[in-house]
């Protein structure tokens, strides 16, 4: 399907790999010219050069989008962006009683108020245009809580409800807003959860693999390369009438009917 966006312009934050990579990658495909954000210089500008080969072009920025500095860094060599795609890496998991004020913080800084922050500095430019794209990746938690991972339960619960008011102020100006709820995809993320559980159980990471698969019913784990492709599509000229949504990308893993 072409998707109409060759030649628009996007940022895309945690880009140097795992999903954020995946659609950094579906976008340059679709002939986008790209803003590359990580915190680690090395793999993003291995990832930067890969993506150049689409023939697009692919500017890198090294740092940290969660600080004030870093933002404003990546924000200025964006300039007047079309689509904005926000990333960050889950906080760590734990119980309840592990949490202080500061983890809450922490988590809040880099899941919620971060995203938030880009969103309030971009959107302007993009309403004034007439046209814009934001697509944030958040987890299938928003939909169906993960017991030990409360801090990221919490912080993208909070910017659930953040895009659910502002995607239909921005609607008529022809900008939209969604959310993408991954479930467990083949990522670092993925084995860093299988090697906590394997550790706990005793069990080689290959067992624990096995055993969340079979807690999905599509009894795999996603890709990057086809949650690369739906973000592509949230972002097409195809989806102007597609507001505040939260799709999930969890091979059925939620089971829920709405």
């Amino acid at each position: 399907m072409e998707l109409g966006i060759a030649g628009k312009r996007a940022l895309v934050t945690a880009s140097s790999k795992g999903l954020g990579r995946g659609c950094a990658e579906a976008l340059a495909r679709a002939g986008v010219d790209l803003v590359l954000n990580a915190r680690g210089a090395e793999a993003l500008e291995t990832t930067a050069e890969a993506l150049r080969a689409y023939g697009v072009s692919v500017t890198a920025v090294a740092a940290d989008i969660v600080t004030e500095d870093g933002r404003a860094r990546v924000l200025e060599a964006a300039g007047a962006v079309d689509i904005l795609v926000t990333n960050a890496g889950g906080p760590p998991p734990g119980m309840w009683s592990d949490w202080e004020r500061d983890d809450f913080i922490r988590a809040l800084d880099g899941n919620m108020l971060a995203p938030i922050a880009l969103m309030k500095a971009l959107l302007p430019g993009m309403m004034a245009r007439g046209w814009g794209r934001v697509v944030n990746i958040t987890s299938q938690s928003v939909k169906s809580p993960i017991a030990v991972l409360g801090l990221s339960n919490a912080a993208r619960a909070g910017l659930t409800g953040y895009v659910a008011g502002t995607s239909r102020q921005v609607a008529p100006s022809g900008v939209t807003i969604n959310n993408l709820l991954p479930g467990i995809h083949a990522t670092d993320r993925a084995t860093s959860l299988d090697s906590g559980v394997a550790e706990r159980e005793g069990i080689p990471i290959e067992q624990a693999r096995a055993n969340r698969c079979e807690t999905i019913p599509a009894r795999r784990y996603g890709t990057a390369e086809e949650f690369g492709a739906t973000c592509a599509f949230l972002c097409s000229q195809h989806a102007g009438f597609i507001v505040g949504q939260n799709i999930l990308l969890d091979g059925g893993a939620v089971n829920a009917t709405l």
